[in-house]
């Protein structure tokens, strides 16, 4: 399956390095948010379009403000847009 957009995949990379530096595995964060491992993996990859409550839930799991998600989204996206 291939990345819905890069909004997509904007905001997977922002909740996987959140994740990351959090320590957690994508199945301890799949529990803590009571949803699949596969779809944490599918959000990361920016491949599934989450749900607010699931992104609720991410956030809440990660102990991270909703504005600070989303701003690190955004600024993964206009990274992208950058031209090298």
């Amino acid at each position: 399956m291939r990345t819905r957009s890069p909004a997509h995949a904007a905001f997977g990379n922002a909740i996987r390095e959140i994740r990351k530096r959090h320590g957690i595995s994508q199945a301890a964060l799949a529990e803590e948010c009571s949803l699949d491992r596969t779809y944490i993996s599918g959000i990361e990859r920016g491949q599934r379009n989450p749900s607010l409550t699931n992104i609720l839930k991410i956030a809440a799991a990660l102990s991270t403000r909703l504005s600070d998600l989303f701003a690190r989204a955004e600024g993964l996206q206009d990274a992208e847009r950058q031209p090298q």
